[in-house]
């Protein structure tokens, strides 16, 4: 019972946008997740010797001065750090592995919700309005963002359980639905070298997605191979770089829908989300289709 909502913009004159445009989708689905929310949303590419991360700290007057300083003392690399809320966009020339171990050691309570060159991810409890309004998120400029809005059936109601998860690389999903295998597999996968913060089972999708784009699997593949391997009943909408991918179970017991026109592509969890968009009424409107991926994006 929790709503999801993505925004690919294909018009680039409506990148301005984005954020108005997005934030009447997003609050459309609170009666489907009042507990928490998130966005990913994809803008301000870095250059290719940087990487971004998202970053996350319970206590909002948090000093994030301090990232900026210990990492360019002990990794000798340029940082820049911007807080939003209680996150804040780290900006680095440090190697991400390197950056992470680095986190960790030093500043435990530091949470990495995100990473790459364009993704910024921000969550937090609350109703879905309050969460866009917290990060400023109504003049957010960018190519496409993906939203959650969730009520908690699997696991605590939690900033760090919300939606969306990330693992790496500008990936990032956001789920409908339930899994029933997720714990088995998340000892798979640790054995692979993967990391996890909470027991949500969508943390396992999305490091399942991200295990199977490192060892050489392109993204249609890993969620062709995700048809077979997660078991349960689900809607994936999943984030990158490029765009975003939509993906059912073979049964799609749960809801979905989606609109395109000349500007952009949408998706939800139900069509009163993308009513809102202009040019909606005159859409083409579909319901996808069990176990077909649908993707779209600039590459």
């Amino acid at each position: 019972m929790c709503g999801i909502v993505g925004l690919y913009l294909k018009n680039p004159k409506l990148k301005r946008n984005l954020g108005k445009m997005f934030k009447p989708m997003l609050i459309e689905m609170t009666n489907r997740g009042p507990d928490s929310a998130g966005v990913a949303i994809y803008r301000n590419p870095t250059k290719k010797s940087e990487t971004k991360f998202s970053l996350a700290h319970n206590d909002a007057s948090y000093d994030w001065k301090k990232i900026d300083v210990g990492l360019e003392k002990a990794l000798k690399c340029d940082c820049t750090v911007k807080q939003i809320g209680n996150h804040c966009i780290l900006v680095t020339t440090g190697k991400e592995a390197a950056v992470v171990k680095w986190l960790k050691q030093n500043h435990p309570e530091v949470r990495v919700v995100g990473s790459g060159h364009t993704i910024e991810i921000f969550k937090e409890t609350g109703l879905p309005a309050n969460v866009y309004d917290k990060f400023d998120l109504d003049n957010a400029q960018g190519t496409h963002i993906i939203g959650h809005t969730r009520m908690a059936t699997e696991s605590a109601v939690t900033t760090a359980g919300s939606h969306p998860f990330a693992t790496g690389a500008d990936l990032c999903l956001v789920h409908n639905g339930s899994l029933s295998n997720h714990n088995r597999l998340r000892e798979t996968l640790r054995k692979e070298g993967m990391e996890f913060q909470t027991e949500n089972d969508t943390e396992v999708a999305a490091a399942y997605m991200t295990h199977k784009l490192r060892t050489g699997s392109t993204l249609k593949e890993a969620l062709e191979s995700g048809l077979k391997d997660l078991d349960g009943f689900f809607t994936f909408l999943v984030g990158t770089a490029e765009g975003f991918a939509v993906v059912r179970d073979p049964i799609a017991c749960k809801h979905a829908v989606m609109a395109e026109t000349d500007d952009w592509v949408a998706m939800a969890t139900e069509y009163r989300a993308i009513a809102h968009l202009p040019g909606a009424d005159e859409a083409k409107i579909w319901e996808p289709e069990p176990a077909k991926i649908y993707t779209w994006g600039h590459a």
